[in-house]
């Protein structure tokens, strides 16, 4: 049985950077259970896996326009240092902010300046070419 849309698909995976530094994996544990078509995986990765069988393993490059995005100027946001809370004015804190539509968003304060700070609002990922290792555990 190959991987189409409706298809419950079980996967083991590595995922890496250009780097080669390791960012997730689920290899010996529980595997990743996905339907297809239901975007509940990236864009490219779900793609990659069409047609394939279980049994199969592949190496997958995702590029950013298929992954997480490519990094985006807009979501670099510069707010008074006042706004922020006093254990959120330091490089690599995380904060957690309301979107224009209600939902929650988190960023990651990369500059503090005299009187304002920058929060990168980006996909820690975006940008970034991801690499997958996957092996196909199962399709039903």
């Amino acid at each position: 049985m190959t991987i189409t849309d409706g298809k419950t698909v079980a996967i083991s995976y590595t995922l890496t950077l250009d780097n080669g530094e390791v960012v997730d994996t689920n290899v010996d544990q529980e595997p990743l259970t996905y339907v297809q078509g239901d975007e509940q995986l990236i864009f490219g990765l779900e793609q990659a896996l069409v047609g394939k069988k279980a049994g199969d393993t592949l190496q997958v490059s995702v590029t950013p326009e298929e992954g997480y995005g490519p990094i985006s100027e807009d979501a670099l946001i510069d707010i008074p240092l006042e706004q922020l809370p006093e254990d959120g004015r330091q490089p690599g804190a995380v904060i957690t902010a309301v979107g224009p539509e209600g939902q929650e968003l988190e960023g990651m304060v990369t500059t503090i300046h005299a009187e304002r700070a920058t929060i990168d609002f980006n996909h820690p990922l975006a940008g970034q070419v991801l690499h997958f290792d996957v092996t196909i555990l199962s399709v039903e």
